[in-house]
């Protein structure tokens, strides 16, 4: 019986690849400055409507002059870069090499590559200003509650997190109020880190006047969590 093995590079040649995938990500999108991420499953198809929801949401954000970034691959990272590809805007897509996931959307004016998924979330989180999810699986949820660990700890300045899709979300929602927030693991004041709609105007209005309100804020060049 032949048992596959996850062959695992040494350390001491991770570390600098993880480095030099960060520092070309910083080179390349150092005149981009600040974007909106967008998160969500690469196994939602064309015909879902979250696909349709992430397609819009692109394009609006497109259209109000923002910077869209997404994961550069299939499904709602497609959507959400077609969207904004196709209103004209920029679309960043921070494309990741996995063994089930080979094909990357064509909706790109900026791509990046990454072999490391540590230097691909930092480079999500060096350049957004806001973040929204659709439906996701385990790499949804991982980098939603990354991105609320820094904002609770301040690692990160405030942003909107806003999920979209109620019937996906509330069931987590849920979760959270009657676990983390009954037990005390989070603070009262946590929860409303999360906006949870359906509504893509009022999750596009949000965005935007979070970035008007912070225009001073995010004048400042692009950085890593400190």
């Amino acid at each position: 019986m032949t048992i596959n093995k996850t062959v695992r590079t040494p350390v001491d040649r991770q570390i600098p690849r993880i480095m030099s995938e960060m520092q070309a990500a910083a080179d390349r999108l150092h005149d981009v400055g600040w974007g909106i991420s967008i998160f969500g499953s690469a196994r939602l198809r064309s015909d879902s409507p979250y696909y349709a929801m992430a397609q819009q949401v692109g394009e609006r954000l497109a259209k109000a002059g923002l910077t869209v970034i997404a994961g550069g691959g299939p499904g709602i990272m497609e959507a959400a870069n077609k969207g904004a590809y196709e209103a004209g805007g920029t679309s960043i897509g921070l494309n990741i090499t996995l063994p089930h996931e080979t094909v990357h959307n064509p909706y790109q004016t900026h791509s990046l590559h990454f072999d490391y998924f540590t230097s691909r979330k930092a480079t999500f989180f060096m350049h957004s200003a806001a973040y929204i999810a659709l439906p996701g699986g385990f790499g949804t949820l991982d980098e939603i509650f990354e991105v609320l660990t820094l904002v609770q700890t301040g690692k990160v300045p405030p942003a909107p997190i806003i999920l979209i899709g109620s019937a996906y979300w509330n069931g987590l929602m849920e979760w959270i109020r009657a676990q983390l927030l009954s037990l005390h693991l989070i603070g009262p004041h946590d929860i409303e880190l999360l906006t949870v709609t359906d509504d893509i105007d009022a999750a596009v209005s949000l965005v935007q006047t979070f970035c008007s309100d912070y225009a001073d804020k995010l004048d400042c060049a692009p950085a890593l969590p400190e």
